[in-house]
C-alpha cells in the first residue's frame, strides 16, 4: 500500500509540479566579471565569425560549370628515324580539342614503321621472338619540345548559380578583345588575363621546367568563384591557383612522372604499318570551385536565434562556478532554489521553504 502511495505521488509530483527561472542578484566582483567575459566572448564570436566572416545572414549556392581549353605554340624537332618535323597544337595536345583534362607532349620515344610480326628496328627485318630482338628506343635528353615552357593555354570557364539566376565567365568585363589578344596570366600584374604561359604555371610551383618535361607530370589549376552577390554582379570575379598532382618531381617515387602511348597508323605498299610513339608530357587537370551568397532573412533569423542560445552559455558556466566551486556554494544554494508548497482554494497561503 505505501509503495503505491508514493508511485502515485511521484506521478502527481510530475504532472503537477512546474519549474520557473528564480532571478537571483548575486554581487560577486569574481562571478561577475566571468559572467561578462563570456557574454563578450560570445558577443565577438557572434559578430565577427558568424555575421561578418562566414556570412550567416547570407542563402549561399554552388556553381554548375562549365570549361574548354586552346592551346597554342609552334614546337620543332629533329629525330635521325623520321627527320624534321614542325608541330603545333594538334600534334602535341591530347585531346586536342577543349576538354578540361589534357597533356601537352614533352618528350616522346618513337618506334617509327611497325608491322605485324615484324621488328623494324632490325634493318634485316627479322622475326620478333623475343625483347631482346628489338633495340630499346632512344630517349632524348634534354627534353625534344623544350619550345613547350611558351606554349599558351586560353582557358574559358562558364558558371551559373542557378538559385540566384546569376551566370558569368571568366572573360570578365576588364577583359576585351584588344587585351585578350596581348595578355598573359600574372598573379600580382594581370591576376584576370585567361591566357596562361605554361613556363609560368610551372615557375608558381617552384619546379624546374626541363626536369618536368624530361619524364612528364601532372598539375592541377584550380579556378574558385567566391562571390558576393549582395554587391553587384562585376564584382564577381575568378582567383587562380596552381597546385601539384604528382608529389613533385624532386621526390624519389616509383612510376614518377606521366606518360602513355599511341600510333599513327597507315599503309605502306598494302601492308599496314605504324609509328608508335610513346608520350612523356605534363597533364594539365583543371577544377572549378564556386560559392554564391545572398542575403536572406531566413538564414539571418536563424543565425540570431542560434547565438541568443549561445548567451545561456555564460549563465550555465557561472552557475557551475557559483554553485560547485565556491566556499560558500551552500548559502548560493539556498538563495537560488526555493520550493513552494500548492495550496487549495480552502487552505492557508503556502509555505516556502528555503
Amino acid at each position: 500500500m505505501m509503495e503505491t502511495d508514493r508511485l502515485l505521488t511521484n506521478v502527481s509530483d510530475f504532472l503537477f509540479e512546474y519549474d520557473t527561472p528564480r532571478m537571483v542578484t548575486i554581487r560577486n566582483k569574481r562571478i561577475g566579471l566571468i559572467f561578462r567575459l563570456i557574454q563578450l566572448g560570445v558577443l565577438a564570436y557572434i559578430i565577427g565569425w558568424v555575421f561578418i566572416y562566414e556570412k550567416g545572414y547570407q542563402s549561399t549556392d554552388s556553381t554548375i560549370s562549365s570549361v574548354s581549353v586552346k592551346v597554342k605554340g609552334i614546337g620543332f624537332t629533329n629525330l635521325s628515324k623520321i627527320g624534321p618535323q614542325i608541330l603545333d597544337a594538334v600534334d602535341y595536345s591530347f585531346p586536342s580539342q577543349g576538354s578540361d583534362s589534357f597533356v601537352i607532349m614533352t618528350n616522346y620515344i618513337v618506334t617509327p614503321r611497325q608491322s605485324m610480326m615484324h621488328c623494324t628496328q632490325l634493318q634485316s627485318s627479322e622475326k620478333c621472338e623475343s625483347d631482346s630482338d628489338c633495340r630499346a628506343g632512344e630517349f632524348s635528353r634534354p627534353p625534344l619540345l623544350m619550345a613547350a615552357e611558351n606554349f599558351t593555354i586560353f582557358i574559358k570557364n562558364a558558371i551559373t548559380f542557378t538559385a540566384f539566376g546569376v551566370s558569368r565567365r571568366n572573360i570578365v568585363e576588364s577583359v576585351t578583345k584588344a587585351t585578350l589578344k596581348n595578355c598573359t596570366y600574372h598573379k600580382v600584374r594581370d591576376p584576370l588575363c585567361p591566357v596562361f604561359r605554361l613556363g609560368y604555371i610551372v615557375e608558381e610551383l617552384k619546379e624546374n621546367f626541363t626536369a618536368l618535361a624530361y619524364k612528364g607530370g601532372m598539375i592541377g589549376i584550380v579556378i574558385d568563384w567566391n562571390c558576393d552577390l549582395d554587391w553587384s554582379e562585376k564584382y564577381c570575379k575568378p582567383k587562380y591557383s596552381f597546385h601539384q598532382l604528382y608529389g613533385g618531381i624532386g621526390k624519389e617515387q616509383v612510376s614518377a612522372g606521366f606518360n602513355f602511348r599511341y600510333a599513327k597508323y597507315y599503309k605502306e605498299n598494302g601492308v599496314e604499318m605504324r609509328d608508335l610513339y610513346k608520350v612523356y608530357g605534363i597533364r594539365l587537370d583543371i577544377m572549378v570551385h564556386g560559392k554564391a551568397g545572398k542575403f536572406n532573412i531566413i538564414p539571418t533569423m536563424t543565425t540570431i536565434g542560434s547565438g541568443i542560445g549561445v548567451f545561456g552559455v555564460a549563465t550555465l558556466v557561472c552557475d557551475l562556478v557559483l554553485l560547485h566551486v565556491l566556499p560558500k556554494r551552500n548559502y548560493y544554494k539556498q538563495k537560488k532554489f526555493k520550493n513552494v508548497e500548492g495550496e487549495s482554494p480552502t487552505s492557508k497561503p503556502a509555505e516556502t521553504k528555503e
